[in-house]
């Protein structure tokens, strides 16, 4: 996934206001307490940053990938 996705992910799911402001103000605890913003950043994959927001907010796996409904592959050692 590309940074690009990800926003495009985030405005699809939680709608283009409400994402923003969690991106900026939604601490991810799995991530040392980053904020989404903060974490890509600090060079986090983002389909990383994407599934710990995710999990954190409980969105389903059937909704968190968007009309597409196609998750794409996870980086190397994530969630192994």
């Amino acid at each position: 996934m590309h940074e690009r996705e990800f926003w495009e992910l985030l405005e699809e799911v939680f709608g283009r206001s409400y994402g923003r402001s969690l991106a900026h103000d939604q601490r991810l605890t799995a991530l040392g307490s980053m904020t989404v913003v903060e974490a890509l950043q600090a060079g986090e994959e983002p389909r990383t940053v994407w599934n710990v927001l995710c999990d954190q907010m409980d969105v389903p796996d059937s909704k968190r990938w968007g009309k597409d409904h196609v998750a794409p592959p996870k980086p190397h050692g994530f969630g192994e």
